[in-house]
């Protein structure tokens, strides 16, 4: 099976790399797609990475892993939709735009949503697998627990909070926190580490790192996957996004700031205020801890860290039993679309 890893931004790469280790340990070709724009940032330097659209398609692949909105349609192969995270509630998740053949749901919750979407528009299949870059929860659980505690002891600090707000202008609770994070940063037991998006404006990322400048007790990280970062910290802040229920599958405390869920299984709040406290009393009382658990049987319910091998699995059957389509027929502003970010083909 001939596959195509298809990243247009680099969140993309961390959760495609355990696809990537399943074709490896299958022994199928495959190859990385990264567009021009953010190629520079691809992280695995012994892998080989093109933004020529004209390789890709002389590549003839079979499938398409694309954890992003869109895929070009005349590329060979099942479009694959992976997704890139959890946040269902924001506009555009359970949005068809036409471009996959097959989506692969993280639990339950986004299950019933696409299979519902799946009979209204019949030209796609959905199949639950759980989300590939949550597999390391299953595998490696305690990788960096050494490197929590080498920074506990370092800055002296008891626990340690992670900073991880969106990006997007109208859901980031980042211009708003300043003095609110340098205030819980008086508290010397807490060692604080901010880690922004990579699309978050230049000008909060200048701020908070002149603010991390200010407070020895304040870390800027600008590793770009998350991951590490989510395992090692014991509560995060954040508003509307998806790494928070990337955090709270880890059974950890979460206080957003003016999240747009529906329903809440953890502290949220509508005013910019009170940091201090919710932390101190989420990190001692745990009061959301029942509430939690009910996102795990709804969103992720696999913890045997093989939601990668379900995907490949999936792609396989689909193929066994479809075939693979040589080009994908969507609407023509869709195809307009394709054609002006990559040319006519």
């Amino acid at each position: 099976m001939k596959t195509v890893l298809f990243c247009m931004n680099p969140y993309s790469f961390g959760i495609l790399e355990p696809i990537k280790q399943v074709l490896k340990e299958r022994n199928y070709e495959y190859i990385w797609f990264a567009r021009k724009e953010v190629i520079e940032k691809f992280p695995f330097k012994d892998e080989y990475v093109t933004s020529n659209i004209r390789e890709i398609i002389e590549f003839k692949s079979d499938t398409l892993f694309v954890p992003g909105i869109e895929a070009p349609h005349f590329l060979r192969g099942v479009k694959v939709q992976t997704f890139h995270g959890f946040a269902g509630e924001k506009k555009g998740h359970f949005r068809i735009r036409k471009y996959f053949d097959l989506y692969l749901t993280q639990g339950p919750f986004f299950t019933k949503k696409f299979n519902q979407l799946k009979n209204k528009f019949k030209d796609f299949k959905v199949v639950e697998t759980g989300w590939p870059k949550l597999d390391i929860y299953g595998k490696q659980l305690h990788k960096f627990d050494s490197n929590a505690q080498q920074l506990k002891e370092k800055y002296k600090a008891k626990k340690i909070i992670l900073f991880a707000p969106t990006f997007s202008p109208s859901l980031t609770c980042a211009p708003f926190l300043q003095n609110e994070l340098e205030d819980l940063a008086t508290n010397k037991n807490y060692l604080i580490v901010i880690k922004f998006h990579d699309l978050m404006s230049k000008d909060l990322i200048n701020k908070y790192k002149k603010i991390a400048e200010r407070n020895s007790n304040i870390l800027f990280i600008e590793e770009r996957n998350i991951i590490k970062y989510l395992l090692i910290s014991d509560l995060m802040i954040s508003d509307t996004s998806s790494v928070v229920y990337e955090f709270l599958l880890l059974d950890k405390p979460v206080i957003t700031y003016k999240n747009n869920s529906k329903i809440f299984k953890w502290d949220n709040s509508l005013t910019y205020d009170k940091l201090s406290e919710k932390v101190e009393i989420n990190l001692l009382k745990d009061p959301f801890k029942n509430q939690r658990l009910e996102i795990f049987n709804d969103y992720h319910p696999y913890n045997d860290g093989k939601s990668a091998e379900r995907m490949v699995d999936a792609v396989e059957d689909y193929i066994e039993k479809h075939g693979i389509p040589e080009r994908r027929k969507i609407p023509w502003l869709r195809r307009y679309k394709m054609n002006k970010l990559f040319g006519n083909h």
